[in-house]
């Protein structure tokens, strides 16, 4: 998928029917070392040598999953922060953005970076005015990061009503938006995705070329630590 679209470097997420079990990802971090880094799902409490593996395979960041089974939730939401902080990771959240009012104040005091996946996984009809928007908005002009990705999970094709929600993003965080798609679009029984309709459809989100390549480019570069002799 990444030679076909021509991107340099890929994320891999950790999928949620694998549950904390991450040794597939892990043997494909290692065959790509430079090329690719992980998103993990790890309980807590594993010996240190399982986290310091991890990290040393490429997982730059662990997820926590509130809207799919197989995932770690919010409940231990300060312990998994001290252990990202101590690995150097960042924490990625799979929430919907209508609840995240009740965690903000948490997520707000984390010692490490929060990563918000899919836009807050917010349905785009409902539109921006939100309280769940507005909160998640206010993370990201705080410092919190935003995947402009899932357009598929948000709204029906032709995702028109995903316009508002990516551009609010992108005016809160321009600097901390990173874009994914989502391959393989696992737990989609609709319409099969292609990644270039994904890739079209970032070009009228982000329309200006120097802000897309700011999103394609130099963020991931900071969040995921990619550098430019990374293939």
């Amino acid at each position: 998928m990444l030679d076909h679209t021509g991107m340099a470097n890929g994320v891999l997420v950790q999928v949620s029917v694998h549950g904390t079990d991450n040794r597939l990802m892990l043997q494909t971090l290692r065959r790509r070392p430079k090329r690719l880094r992980g998103i993990g799902v790890m309980p807590l409490g594993l010996p240190s040598t399982e986290y310091e593996a991890a990290r040393d395979a490429g997982v730059v960041g662990l997820r926590l999953n509130v809207l799919y089974g197989g995932g770690i939730g919010l409940s231990q939401l300060n312990n998994y922060g001290a252990l990202a902080r101590e690995l150097g990771w960042h924490l990625q959240l799979l929430v919907d953005a209508r609840t995240l009012a009740v965690y903000a104040q948490a997520l707000a005091a984390l010692p490490v970076p929060i990563v918000i996946d899919h836009m807050g996984h917010y349905p785009a009809r409902e539109g921006i005015d939100g309280l769940g928007v507005r909160t998640m908005l206010s993370l990201l002009t705080d410092g919190a990061w935003v995947k402009l990705s899932g357009a598929y999970r948000l709204d029906s094709a032709p995702w028109h009503h995903t316009l508002p929600l990516a551009q609010a993003c992108l005016d809160a965080a321009p600097t901390r938006c990173v874009w994914g798609s989502d391959w393989p679009h696992v737990a989609h029984w609709d319409r099969m995705m292609n990644v270039a309709e994904l890739l079209d459809l970032l070009a009228d989100w982000v329309p200006d070329p120097k802000a897309r390549e700011q999103v394609l480019v130099h963020n991931p570069r900071r969040l995921y630590s990619f550098y430019k002799d990374n293939r």
